[in-house]
């Protein structure tokens, strides 16, 4: 048992964007066993606070946490008087990174559990000369992790990607059986980094109803499963191939834990339409666990109090869920590591 609630920062993304509302939102009806940690502006917080009709009473920020919170380190880097809603700017992108460095080094420090981030600009990243593309660029870079992996998750479905921002024709090219089967082996290590241990994995079909015995690609017979047969080896329970157009919504009714995705459009349509508030990012292969929601910015209607906060929820709640069994797994493998280079 941990004697202590996981401290879960959360970062402000991009202050012009509807970041600073949706924590507002989250953190008015905060129920979940942990102490939150907003990493950000209070003067923007502040704004925000007027325009959702909601009042926050923060405690300042220290390394000695004890009370339930919510806390509050003020970055104070926002000029109010060039401030806009809603305004892709150079300001507001060195602000957003400045909040992302500043959660890593806490939890590289031990003095978070998890870090939850709002959405950014990546144009306003670029306008600010910050020498990465997005969240992910930037928590791998920032932790000298050799991984950075994304997974969706929606409820107790959690979709990986072999692929992500390649075109289709490129991704279809990356289908090959030892990519597969060395992300099997991935997904599986992961999934026990979360707590699930013996996990039901999915793997979705890449041509038409699986192919049809090769009638439809020849890709599930030469290189998918193949790669299914070897992971299942090693012991690891997975299961396919699966026809992309039902794996996905089987594995939320819990036939499955995961489902392995060959492509980014696959999964992300398959979550986003059967949810899109629930879903949430979630980053693994970090020294800790980070979660996100999986939208932007939504520069049109920020600061009007109309953004919907549900996906922060859900990305708390993941961060919540996760923080400590993430924790001690790395923990236990880093030690491993350490025992076989001696």
């Amino acid at each position: 048992m941990n004697p202590r609630l996981p401290i879960i920062a959360i970062t402000l993304g991009d202050p012009s964007g509807i970041g600073p509302e949706i924590i507002i939102q989250t953190l008015q009806k905060w129920s979940f066993p942990a102490i939150p940690l907003v990493i950000g502006n209070r003067k923007v917080l502040n704004q925000a606070e007027e325009v959702t009709k909601t009042s926050i009473s923060w405690q300042k920020f220290s390394e000695s946490i004890s009370n339930p919170g919510p806390y509050l380190l003020d970055c104070s880097n926002v000029d109010l008087s060039s401030f806009r809603w809603g305004e892709v700017s150079s300001r507001s992108g060195q602000s957003s990174f400045d909040y992302i460095q500043t959660a890593i080094q806490l939890a590289l420090k031990g003095k978070v559990d998890a870090v939850v981030t709002a959405p950014i600009s990546k144009e306003a990243l670029h306008l600010a000369a910050v020498p990465f593309i997005g969240h992910t660029e930037i928590f791998k870079e920032l932790t000298k992790s050799s991984v950075a992996l994304t997974m969706f998750q929606l409820d107790q479905l959690r979709v990986f990607f072999l692929t992500r921002h390649l075109s289709l024709l490129e991704a279809v090219k990356e289908v090959k059986k030892e990519k597969i089967y060395k992300f099997l082996l991935e997904m599986d290590q992961y999934l026990n980094s979360m707590g699930l241990f013996s996990a039901r994995i999915a793997v979705a079909a890449l041509n038409p109803h699986g192919g049809e015995n090769g009638l439809l690609g020849q890709e599930e017979i030469k290189e998918i499963n193949p790669a299914i047969e070897e992971s299942r080896k090693l012991g690891i329970d997975v299961k396919g191939i699966y026809p992309a157009d039902s794996v996905f919504w089987f594995a939320r009714q819990g036939r499955f834990d995961a489902v392995l995705s060959l492509y980014h459009d696959q999964g992300h349509i398959a979550t986003k339409c059967m949810d899109f508030y629930g879903t949430v990012s979630v980053t693994l292969g970090l020294p800790f666990i980070r979660t996100s929601p999986d939208h932007g910015t939504a520069f049109d209607i920020a600061g009007q109090g109309k953004a919907n906060h549900r996906s922060m929820v859900e990305s708390c709640r993941w961060a919540v869920e996760y923080a400590f069994a993430y924790r001690d797994f790395i923990k236990r493998t880093s030690g491993k590591k350490e025992s076989n280079s001696d």
